[in-house]
């Protein structure tokens, strides 16, 4: 790729995913490795005997009129000073202090100077060991930094701050405290531009983090924008969910994050919003007379099933619903099959075990496997039978995930996990969409203990409210949200094809940029050091032993 493509289709690149931060990244390993600015023939080289033999570790081609030499010889360092300790030192500014520079930069302030001019400091300790701060004037370098000061007749400061300011340019150590090791840093070769090409690089360099900024700002000020868009529309959706304002959800002018969508889905489904009441349908209360008397009667001979209503919660651990809709606890609508407690012993095949870690939102996955033999089966199986239409609620770690069984396969259950079988007045499918809801997941967690692994005991779950709407409203909540919910899978997967597509293209280019540099004009028009060509330096052998 020629120089002025690159730059040419800079702004093209900074739109992707990361793209800024990738393009800052790319700028600099091009600046160090003489891709970013022509190469003039005229200009005089830096007065070093290149190095015969030895390979520069910034290109694989040298540039005739670069030179190749020993970091230790265009790069003195020092340690600072391991006396003055960070914790004991002047955290503000004030008459008589000094600039002291710490593994963090500038942060602290001396009561005198131990050094003036200029230098490069080098954190030399710690996770962000190698990072560079420039010092100039009168100031002090404390505990766990090093200061470079590069050679002026064959480093430009700001040139050798741009090679030095780069965590990966030093040769590290350590695990759980990092460090750099200096010497072998400083003991490899570096090919090194003219001194006036050396200052082209740094303001081609600023000029292009300067475009950066101003392309991360734009971006910024789109996302903010775009933000304010899809709130816009979200919250015009809520407040008339029809399928003609639809195109609020799904509008190709902005895209509204698929977490935010399928929340606001089920806020509206829970809240009554989501598909219109029709006065046709049987009340909620006539469904539930029938679900009440289903559960006494199961009462007579089952003592899970109570025979009472659940006491509900204040008002204020409930949400708004629709007119026509009714409150319940959980249990005056479902019979609790509870297999929390001890784990059975598991095979590698047999019946099939489902525990927590199989129910996820409005899913069951068969992985992890576990199974049980078919005498632990009937032996562990004598709290019920969960079947097909049932709900699979998670109690404890994650708490409140909730999916429909529509295995038809036999299963048992352990861990963590509790079967929900309805008595009639509630889709199964409502009850997951309403426990996956925010408002119910609010109310679970206020309701659940733990700090670890947060988990709720049965006797609250019980409790827990439930808004009934008619059962034939139910089944159309059910139709609506996994139709909205399908555009919204739809959506996830174009966006992330899409970010994958503009991923690629730069990961690509960056590719195509690094492995073969920027195609640069020499100053007869031709491009210098093609890959494969011998370098053409010549000088001594540097004495490396």
């Amino acid at each position: 790729m020629k120089l002025e493509t690159f730059f040419e289709k800079f702004d093209e690149l900074a739109d992707t995913p990361n793209g800024v931060k990738q393009l800052r990244e790319l700028v600099m390993q091009l600046a160090v490795e003489g891709g970013l600015v022509p190469h003039l023939a005229a200009e005089p080289a830096v007065p070093y005997a290149s190095v015969e033999d030895a390979t520069p570790i910034n290109v694989s081609d040298v540039p005739e009129n670069w030179r190749v030499v020993l970091l230790a010889d265009a790069i003195k360092n020092r340690s600072g000073n391991s006396k003055l300790i960070k914790g004991k030192l002047h955290e503000e500014p004030a008459a008589g202090r000094f600039q002291g520079f710490s593994a963090s930069g500038a942060d602290v302030w001396c009561d005198g100077y131990e050094h003036e001019g200029q230098a490069i400091i080098i954190s030399a300790v710690g996770a962000r060991c190698g990072k560079a701060f420039k010092a100039s004037g009168k100031w002090s370098a404390i505990a766990n930094t090093n200061i470079t000061r590069p050679e002026p007749t064959l480093f430009d400061f700001d040139f050798a701050y741009l090679v030095l300011n780069n965590e990966h340019f030093w040769v590290r150590g350590g695990s759980a405290q990092p460090f750099v090791k200096f010497p072998p840093s400083l003991d490899r070769h570096f090919a090194l531009p003219p001194l006036a090409e050396q200052k082209r690089i740094v303001a081609k360099v600023d000029d292009l983090m300067a475009l950066c900024d101003r392309l991360a700002l734009q971006q910024q000020e789109r996302e903010t924008r775009h933000a304010a868009l899809a709130r816009a529309s979200l919250a015009l959706f809520a407040d008339a969910p029809t399928p003609a304002n639809l195109p609020f959800l799904f509008h190709p002018s902005y895209a509204i994050p698929p977490a935010d969508l399928r929340k606001s889905i089920l806020t509206l489904a829970v809240q009554g919003k989501l598909v219109p009441q029709d006065p046709n349908d049987e009340p909620a209360e006539d469904s539930l007379a029938r679900n009440d008397e289903r559960r006494r009667e199961t009462a007579r001979s089952d003592h899970r099933a109570d025979e009472e209503n659940q006491p509900l919660l204040s008002g204020d651990d409930r949400w708004d619903i629709a007119d026509t809709w009714s409150w319940r606890g959980l249990a005056d609508l479902v019979l609790f099959v509870d297999y929390r407690g001890k784990t059975p012993a598991k095979l590698s095949s047999g019946v099939r075990l489902l525990t927590a870690k199989n129910v996820r939102k409005r899913q069951i996955n068969l992985s992890p496997e576990e199974f049980l033999s078919e005498s632990e089966y009937h032996a562990w199986m004598t709290r019920g039978f969960p079947k097909a239409g049932d709900v699979l609620f998670t109690t404890e770690a994650p708490m409140g995930n909730a999916a429909v069984v529509e295995l038809t396969e036999r299963f048992a259950l352990a861990q963590r996990v509790i079967c929900f079988q309805s008595y009639g007045a509630l889709d199964p499918a409502f009850l997951v969409l309403q426990i996956l809801s925010d408002q119910f997941q609010f109310i679970l967690d206020k309701n659940g203990t733990g700090v670890t692994a947060k988990g709720i005991k049965a006797s609250k779950l019980k409790q827990l409210p439930i808004a009934i709407p008619p059962l034939a409203e139910q089944r159309r909540i059910v139709a609506k949200v996994e139709q909205l919910m399908a555009l919204v899978d739809a959506l996830e997967t174009q966006l992330a094809a899409s970010r994958a597509t503009a991923a690629n293209l730069l990961s690509a280019l960056v590719a195509e940029l690094t492995a073969a540099r920027v195609s640069v004009p020499s100053a007869n028009g031709a491009s210098p050091s093609q890959p494969g060509a011998t370098p053409q330096v010549k000088g001594r052998k540097h004495n490396e032993g």
